[in-house]
């Protein structure tokens, strides 16, 4: 039992190398390669579940932002890997840093933005003063609207690293309550155990719909500014 509640949200180490980085890269390992000649179950449903999901992020785009899409499918596939195994025991969930969040959020956020201001220069400095603003509102609103476009990225990554979190520390809270219930009252330790795994089923559907929310909002991001 961690007698820190952070611990494992600790970066693990070995020999004083931090190994963030390798646990980053192993979920491509689970990726399987379409093969046309040698196809099964899972790599049909595989297959089905990317055409899915492109379909939802580039329902609303124009060709221009349609080019993002491979992008768009491999960061989703990305974020969606780490939350899902970090759920498994004695595992480290990469997300749950919010230097690596925003690590992600800031290039991809400024890369939407400098498309907007190049493509799209009027567009995107009409966002700035909506029409019809009376004159001496006008300094205020270039202020409120430059902070709310520069602080999307952080928004991002907060939003994606305070809800893994929250599961995480919910969890772990719970199995501390159930191990010290077992050997009090085995009839509330069970019951603990039930909420446990419900708990559980829930954060697999939350690790899924982060990883979308988070790609769904970037692909807004560039359908405003392509």
């Amino acid at each position: 039992m961690n007698q820190n509640l952070f611990a494992s949200f600790n970066i693990p180490m070995m020999l004083g190398i931090p190994l963030a980085t390798f646990i980053i890269l192993f979920p491509t390992l689970l990726i399987i390669p379409s093969n046309k000649l040698m196809s099964n179950r899972f790599t049909s449903l595989q297959q089905w579940l990317i055409q899915l999901t492109l379909k939802q992020l580039m329902l609303s785009h124009s060709t221009k932002g349609r080019t993002w899409s491979l992008m768009l499918l491999a960061l989703i596939t990305f974020i969606a890997l780490n939350n899902l195994l970090g759920l498994t025991p004695y595992a480290f969930t990469p997300t749950t840093q919010l230097s690596m969040n925003i690590g992600m959020a800031i290039p991809l956020w400024a890369a939407t933005v400098i498309m907007g201001f190049r493509f799209k220069t009027k567009s995107s400095l009409a966002h700035f003063l909506p029409q019809g603003t009376p004159i001496p509102l006008i300094p205020m609103l270039v202020i409120i609207e430059t902070i709310s476009l520069l602080i999307q990225p952080m928004a991002l990554a907060v939003r994606l690293t305070a809800n893994i979190t929250a599961g995480h520390l919910l969890m772990h809270l719970l199995g501390d309550t159930a191990l010290t219930l077992l050997s009090l009252y085995f009839s509330s330790s069970i019951i603990t155990i039930i909420v446990i795994i419900l708990l559980i089923t829930l954060e697999l559907g939350v690790a899924l719909i982060q990883a979308y929310v988070f790609t769904l909002l970037v692909s807004l991001y560039l359908h405003d500014n392509s």
